[in-house]
Parts: C-alpha cells; structure tokens; sequence
C-alpha cells in the first residue's frame, strides 16, 4: 500500500465530517472504496455517504457532496454480514448490511455498481475475519420494515396508523411495524447492548414462556384505553410534522462509487 497516499485519503474523509466525526487514522487502516448509495431509513430511503476501509464501515449523512458530511456512524466489519436483496418494484440493485446491533438495507444506482459494492464488502470482511481469527457473528438484528410500508398494523391487521392518533412502532426483534396495543412488551435482546426493548406480542411469546392468551388480554386492555388517549390528543390541536431534518433531503447529484486498487495490509 502507498501509505501516504492512503493517509491523505483518510485525512480528507476526517475533514469532510470535521469536528463531528471522530478520527479514523489507525495503523493498518486502508480506505478501500467511497460512494453515494441508498440507505433505507425508518422514514423512507435517504442518500448516504459511505466509506469502506479495511477494517470499519463508515457512512454519514451528506450536507455538501464529496465536501462536508456529518452524523457519522462507525460500523467494525468483523461485526457486518452481507446479504443479496432481490429487485421489487423501483427498489432495485440492493443487499442487506447486518450486524448484531443494527441492520438495514442499501442500494446502488446500477447493477454494476452494486457487484462492485458488495465484492469489496465481502472481501474486506473475509480478509479481516481470517486475520483475527475471527467468526461471523452468531446473532444480527432485524431490519426494520420502513413507516412508509406500513399503513396497517403487522401484527393484528385491524390499526390504521396516523401521524395523531395510532403511531407506529417498530418491533426490536422482528423488525415489523405495530401498533402500541400489540407491541406493549419489553424485553432484553443479546445482541442489543442495552435494556429491555420493544418488542411485538409474537416476539415477545417466542422469546419468553409467557402464554399467548395473557399477552393478548394485556393487549387488549391497552387497545380498548386509547379511544379516551385519542380524545385527549385531539384537544391538543393540529400539529404540523416540523421535525424532519434537513440532513434527510435527497442529495440531486449523482456521484459513482470509487475503488481502490491498492491491496489491504495484513
């Protein structure tokens, strides 16, 4: 490897994410390739930054392209499995990304570039496994369903969500789409490093010895209470949905991946 061609790589992606980010010079550490894909967010798919190297997966959100980015987020990918998504619709060119504690799926503007994307992806993964001596990892998270995709509860079939009343929620170990009366249980999932989570009323009997007709009468109380928390949020008045921010704007232009020809150290 050129090293101090590599090191001013690694410098301009430092620079570009600036005081947001956190330092990514380490020794050994190659950017293999950069690129704009497709990420699928919980509110719809969003154009993301994304830098791999040889050892960690980076992607941010993109303010200025090939300029400024910033919300930066570090995946290590002896963590990352890799997994073929089949075209549906205008969803097209697209694979899952899974950890143990995050997943969620990414997509290329052509068929080219999405070979290129997950050969070097896998690859990197492979090299820094066998290195470290390491295995996949045994457990990954689920990819959350999209709000977009979901109009009615996947779990009772019955809630129609809106932004006033019924809001969503995303089972932590599915990934599915409920509504609060089907998702009112918690638990604590392994490959989360943290507390109990939400989870739906099936998780929650699959991962627990709960019997299905308790969860279901728990469920069904809380169903039968929000028509009085419907009434309640009614007299609060319109709101306007004013959160969105302006990182999840889709970038106009539109920039092909960047490969590197320099092998990884080892």
């Amino acid at each position: 490897v050129n090293s101090e061609v590599n090191s001013r790589r690694v410098q301009n992606v430092e620079q570009c994410f600036g005081s947001s980010g956190q330092s990514l010079s380490s020794f050994g550490r190659v950017l293999v390739g950069e690129g704009i894909l497709i990420k699928m967010c919980r509110k719809g798919p969003k154009q993301r930054q994304f830098f791999l190297f040889n050892d960690i997966l980076v992607y941010g959100n993109i303010l200025i392209a090939k300029k400024r980015y910033n919300r930066q987020h570090i995946i290590p990918l002896e963590d990352v499995c890799i997994e073929d998504v089949a075209d549906e619709g205008q969803l097209r060119n697209g694979w899952l990304i899974r950890t143990p504690s995050k997943s969620f799926a990414v997509y290329a503007a052509t068929p080219t570039e999405k070979r290129e994307w997950m050969m070097h992806m896998e690859r990197s993964v492979e090299d820094l496994l066998v290195k470290n001596k390491k295995s996949p990892p045994p457990t990954l998270a689920a990819v959350w369903v999209p709000d977009s995709e979901a109009v009615r509860c996947m779990s009772c079939g019955r809630t129609h969500f809106n932004f006033f009343f019924q809001r969503r929620h995303h089972c932590r170990a599915c990934g599915n789409v409920v509504c609060r009366a089907c998702s009112s249980h918690s638990l604590k999932i392994s490959s989360l490093k943290k507390g109990p989570v939400r989870v739906c009323d099936q998780c929650f009997v699959k991962l627990s010895s709960v019997e299905y007709n308790d969860v279901k009468e728990s469920s069904n109380r809380l169903m039968n209470s929000q028509q009085e928390e419907r009434e309640r949020e009614g007299r609060e008045g319109e709101r306007s949905d004013s959160s969105a921010e302006s990182d999840d704007d889709m970038a106009n232009d539109d920039y092909g991946p960047t490969f590197y020809r320099e092998e990884t150290t080892h």
